[in-house]
């Protein structure tokens, strides 16, 4: 134990470390709330200096977190938000939460990650913590954070303390804050893992501390691949049962009523969210790397990866019974979000489902109580459109109705009402007599 470990477990234990967030999106930013309720003071760092100036001014840009939160803790001194990195030497700990999105050719792009720890390094100063949450492949953090830090001089678990943690966050899930949901912990060296430890102990409801970091990486990726894999089943399921004439929803209903041995998934117009459609080729692609075949996750991704080109279809087809073409019909798209009753589209299947019905000559609106205005993407082509109201009217000039996310705000017998064709991909509209996707 050297002597800058023991000054910052002290200063981790009685809460006068200095924590710093790198990326104050919809991970970041709920995880300084948890330190600043801890009674941790918090740094916050982020590259758009939009966001920057709203949380200065005590504004919110993420829907679950209230301005009231802001203002409280700027005002009180306890957190400050800023751009200017060079004030990462201020923080004891400095905390990673950063994108890390596919490259179009669907292979893990790192250059956040890689970008954000040369920051860091340009700044290191021996008796820091660093800890990479988001979420990747197993051996970034030693393979790639790691040289890059120690390229400033320093040597780790004797002037610096590096460790992986994964984020687990959930948007809108009112029952699991950051808080309360268990934190996996490794470290680059056992000292390290020890610091980082201690530190998400005094903030989370509970702390899993593995071997190393390689183990904690491996452990978002099984989470998320898990669900991946489980989602393709049922929404494979769900385009042999439709052959059938088969509900899959009655189906699923029925199902999970053992008691054990069955977890419900539900199909869906395709993934979304910041994990679930991502998570998988970062581990297909380490596969290949080392020449090890990941058949069924691969698989599982072009099932999923299929499944607004499905949506589509069945878009196309509810429309021809109507006797109308798809090219010159007006298809109106309810939710964006990548999922229900929260305002983040990162990765939601709407906007590659409205990319593809433009590219056949429908004409778009859409509604989405959470998302008033529909941002660009990465990845897509997105239109200059706001949400329409949900209304009589709006409804009935709209040729189909396309249900992508199942908001709770939206009243469903209303747009079935007044709807000419309504395709549900979500069960949203259940007790209805309405075509599914």
């Amino acid at each position: 134990m050297t002597d800058r470990h023991s000054s910052l477990h002290s200063a981790i234990e009685s809460r006068t470390a200095q924590i710093g967030v790198i990326g104050l999106g919809y991970v970041g930013l709920p995880l300084v709330r948890t330190f600043v309720q801890a009674g941790f003071r918090c740094i916050g760092f982020d590259l758009d200096s939009r966001k920057v100036a709203k949380l200065a001014a005590g504004e919110s840009y993420i829907g679950h977190l209230p301005d009231s939160w802001i203002k409280e803790m700027v005002s009180a001194g306890k957190f400050a938000a800023t751009s200017d990195m060079s004030r990462l030497a201020e923080a004891d700990a400095i905390l990673i939460c950063v994108p890390t999105p596919l490259t179009d050719s669907r292979d893990p792009d790192l250059s956040y990650v890689e970008n954000t720890a040369r920051q860091i390094a340009k700044s290191l100063r021996p008796g820091q913590l660093i800890v990479l949450e988001s979420t990747t492949y197993p051996g970034t953090t030693r393979q790639i954070v790691l040289p890059i830090l120690e390229a400033a001089g320093l040597k780790l678990g004797s002037d610096f303390f590096l460790a992986y943690s994964p984020e687990r966050e959930d948007p809108g899930n009112p029952n699991f804050s950051t808080q309360r949901i268990p934190k996996v912990v490794g470290g680059a060296d056992p000292l390290s893992g020890e610091l980082a430890n201690l530190l998400y102990s005094q903030a989370v409801v509970q702390t899993v501390p593995v071997e190393n970091c390689e183990i904690a990486e491996a452990c978002k990726i099984l989470e998320n691949v898990y669900r991946a894999v489980n989602i393709a089943m049922v929404n494979e399921l769900k385009i042999l049962f439709d052959r059938l004439n088969i509900d899959i929803w009655s189906v699923i209903a029925a199902a999970k009523t053992k008691p054990f041995g069955f977890q419900p998934f539900y199909p869906g117009p395709g993934l979304g969210g910041h994990c679930i459609p991502i998570d998988p080729f970062y581990l297909s692609w380490l596969a290949r790397k080392h020449e090890s075949p990941a058949r069924f996750i691969e698989l599982a991704g072009e099932i999923n990866w299929e499944m607004p080109r499905y949506v589509v279809q069945k878009v196309s087809d509810a429309l021809n019974d109507a006797a109308k073409p798809l090219r010159g019909s007006r298809v109106g798209i309810l939710g964006v979000a990548y999922k229900k009753d929260v305002d983040d589209p990162r990765e939601s299947p709407a906007f590659r489902i409205i990319e593809m019905l433009e590219d056949r000559g429908v004409v778009i609106t859409y509604h989405d109580p959470h998302v008033p205005v529909l941002p660009k993407m990465r990845h897509y082509r997105v239109p200059d459109l706001q949400s329409s109201a949900l209304t009589p009217e709006w409804l009935a000039a709209q040729d189909a109705v396309l249900i992508v996310t199942d908001h709770t705000a939206v009243d469903y017998s209303l747009v079935v009402k007044h709807s000419a064709v309504v395709i549900d991909t979500r069960n949203a509209a259940r007790g209805t007599n309405v075509r599914r996707a």
